[in-house]
């Protein structure tokens, strides 16, 4: 099941990240079906090979967009998955970070690697000078990985992205270059 013929972006001892491929979406939507309960209510990755096609299609496509797999590196599995949307180069080089775990991955620390990782790529390779984070207060666990990756708390913001059908309040978590690199 898990695919492991593509490019690793970077690596870290126990996962590696690398772009979205087509022949990943079986595995994905399998096992964002397996999660729904941990994703609910804050996140509703693609559960159908339909609606997995047109989201890495946006992220391949689309200047503004990046998208990371989280595979570990014994197997291949896919652990979890990052996006960063929002991509505005220029003055501001910022993104607004997304990212979910899947079941099978929790609780063992490699979504922080692989964050870890893809904090590195976004500040290298990609040219970035600043990663936002928005978080829903009640979801803990994307707080707390906010928190041990080095982001700041810098607000909040009521009724901020449209969820599940509704308005939904975020906290607003950062993280520059400068900051990194002092950490």
């Amino acid at each position: 099941m898990p695919h492991t013929a593509s490019r690793h972006l970077a690596e870290g001892p126990r996962v590696a990240i690398r772009p979205f491929t087509r022949e990943d979406a079986a595995e994905f939507t399998a096992r964002a079906r397996e999660s729904r309960e941990l994703h609910r209510p804050w996140l509703f990755p693609p559960a159908t090979a339909e609606a997995y096609a047109a989201y890495a299609a946006r992220l391949a496509e689309d200047p503004a967009r990046a998208g990371f797999l989280v595979c570990e590196k014994d197997g291949g599995a896919i652990a979890g998955y990052i996006s960063i949307n929002n991509i505005v180069h220029g003055a501001f080089r910022s993104g607004a970070l997304g990212y979910g775990a899947f079941a099978h991955a929790a609780g063992r620390g490699l979504m922080k690697e692989g964050l870890d990782l893809v904090i590195g790529h976004a500040f290298g390779p990609m040219g970035l000078h600043r990663l936002e984070i928005n978080v829903q207060p009640g979801n803990t666990a994307s707080i707390a990985l906010a928190r041990s990756c080095g982001f700041r708390l810098e607000g909040y913001s009521p009724d901020m992205l449209l969820i599940d059908g509704a308005w939904r309040d975020h906290e607003r978590w950062a993280l520059t270059a400068e900051m990194r690199a002092c950490g």
